[in-house]
């Protein structure tokens, strides 16, 4: 069973950064895709993605993120990270790592494509 662990949320001012992480296990990370997706508090629609990543490397930014946001991964690890520069009140919100055995084809794929979530970490940056 796919399991995920994100970690390095906080609370920061607007222009700050934060690096999230995500420690995946129970999955076949050599041929996985792997998101990050958001949720701002009392909003009810489907998860924001932000950005995804297969395991070769191939990367799909939401537009509202790039150029800020940076995804990376350390695949002896088993890790995905997320720098986040130049955060502003806008990027509020709870963030989610999210797995799927397969690949995303350079897509920013959708909440609905996956089955394996973590249990969130909140970023809020302040004005």
């Amino acid at each position: 069973r796919a399991q995920l662990v994100e970690s390095g949320g906080g609370s920061v001012q607007s222009g700050g950064s934060l690096r999230l992480s995500c420690a995946l296990s129970g999955l076949p990370f050599r041929r996985a895709c792997v998101g990050w997706f958001r949720q701002a508090l009392g909003k009810d629609e489907e998860r924001e993605g932000v950005v995804s990543i297969d395991t070769d490397g191939r990367i799909s930014y939401a537009d509202s993120v790039k150029g800020r946001f940076t995804i990376s991964q350390d695949k002896s690890e088993r890790m995905v990270y997320l720098q986040m520069n130049s955060l502003n009140a806008e990027d509020t919100a709870m963030y989610y790592c999210a797995a799927e055995p397969g690949y995303c084809l350079g897509t920013l794929q959708k909440a609905a494509w996956f089955d394996n979530w973590g249990q969130g970490t909140q970023v809020t940056v302040s004005s």
